[in-house]
């Protein structure tokens, strides 16, 4: 393999799933600022949000049949493409329904960002450097909430909010066209085999034999809470939280954010290799559901909090939900490797669909505490807290009932 054009893949894997990163914790830092010019409540904004992940769990069988007929590197490409289209209408956007529609867009335009990494880093590097490779890609990805953060609060306080989803636009634009143009499906001198075409009917009778997989359930009763978790409050109510409540302006904010999201990237290098370490999916995934159910309770039960002590839960809560890439390994562990795309984007669709509920349940729950108040409450966010702490508790249970998967078993 020529090692320029696997540093080459790697950098641009990167790229994208950084700019899809960026669009989903966009939203947190400029929250209220959207509130205002948009003359929006928080139930808007939650349906925004979860607008984003609700076009990413539609499109993952789209987009696992788009892999198999056309190849990674073209529905990559052409899917961010679209993501460009919803940076301008966001950028465009003057009403609560137009930020709805730019999100959906978005969400549409990133649906095929994260399994491209594994589809081609399966591809390019051996077996036994999958599990590492993919690791550091959706680290470094996470550059992506890094610039959401204070960067994106700099940018909107320089020029608007407006402007800087111009140049997030633009830079989107670059990346699909570069992808486009440097990324191979096949590392050199290699060539996957073509496959078979598959009916509707052949696709719908694999998705049912996946579904009905023994196990499956207790799989995604908790993996559909775990990255929701830290999604919806990093990448929505944790800006709209620090003003409201402790009185942070956009670059304050913006730094707390920053510290999240370098606490999820700590996290994800820190539980990647326990479950080999210990011999043990199932109890690394409690200790660290109970990890993130406690600091939940935190928020939600203690009253007026010191910012110091907001902020080390809210930073706590991002490095205690980096364990989600466990849980993806033990659901690869049920499927044999003819299912295991459908397998993997199944448990996926989970992810997703609670990272579409939670910021509805979460919005309609801030707004029925907050009334017509331009600034919420405190109780109203500890309530968010709660709900969503108490959502991730009930996944658990379910799953505490699963046989472990060990890595050195399977």
């Amino acid at each position: 393999m020529s090692q320029p054009a696997a540093i080459r893949l790697i950098l641009l894997l990167v790229a994208v799933t950084a700019i899809s990163q960026f669009y989903r914790a966009s939203a947190a830092v400029i929250a209220p600022e959207l509130m205002a010019d948009l003359r929006i409540g928080p139930e808007t904004l939650g349906l925004a949000g979860s607008a984003f992940f609700l076009a990413l769990g539609v499109m993952q069988i789209p987009v696992g049949i788009l892999f198999d007929r056309i190849g990674p590197r073209l529905t990559v490409g052409s899917l961010t493409l679209v993501s460009v289209l919803g940076a301008i209408l966001h950028a465009l956007a003057d009403s609560g329904s137009m930020l709805v529609v730019s999100r959906l867009i978005l969400g549409l335009g990133s649906a095929a960002s994260f399994m491209s990494v594994v589809v081609l880093c399966s591809r390019w590097f051996p077996r036994e450097r999958l599990s590492l490779t993919l690791s550091w890609v959706f680290s470094a990805s996470q550059v992506g909430i890094f610039v959401a953060t204070t960067p994106l609060a700099l940018a909107t306080a320089a020029v608007g909010w407006r402007w800087s989803f111009v140049a997030a636009g633009l830079a989107t634009a670059a990346i699909a066209l570069v992808f486009l143009w440097l990324v191979t499906d096949d590392p050199p001198g290699h060539t996957s085999p073509p496959r078979a075409s598959e009916s509707l009917g052949d696709i719908l009778r694999g998705l049912r034999e996946v579904w009905r997989t023994p196990g499956l359930p207790k799989i995604l009763a908790v993996h559909t809470f775990i990255y929701a978790s830290m999604a919806t409050v990093l990448g929505l109510w944790a800006g709209p939280y620090l003003r409201d409540v402790h009185g942070l302006d956009a670059v304050e904010r913006g730094n707390v954010l920053l510290a999240m999201a370098a606490a999820q990237v700590i996290g994800i290098l820190a539980f990647g290799p326990l479950d080999r370490i210990l011999n043990t999916r199932k109890w690394v995934v409690i200790a660290g559901g109970i990890g993130t159910v406690s600091t939940l309770a935190g928020l939600a039960l203690v009253p007026a909090p010191p910012l110091a002590a907001a902020v080390v839960l809210l930073v706590l809560l991002c490095g205690t939900t980096s364990y989600s890439l466990i849980v993806v390994a033990h659901g690869r562990s049920l499927f044999p490797d003819r299912l295991a795309g459908r397998g993997v984007t199944t448990v996926n669709i989970a992810q997703v669909s609670g990272s579409a509920f939670l910021p509805i349940l979460t919005g309609m729950i801030i707004g029925a505490a907050s009334g017509d108040a331009d600034v919420r409450p405190e109780i109203a966010y500890r309530l968010a807290f709660a709900a969503i702490g108490a959502c991730l508790a009930a996944g658990l249970a379910v799953y505490l009932t699963a046989e472990d998967a060990k890595p050195r078993q399977s």
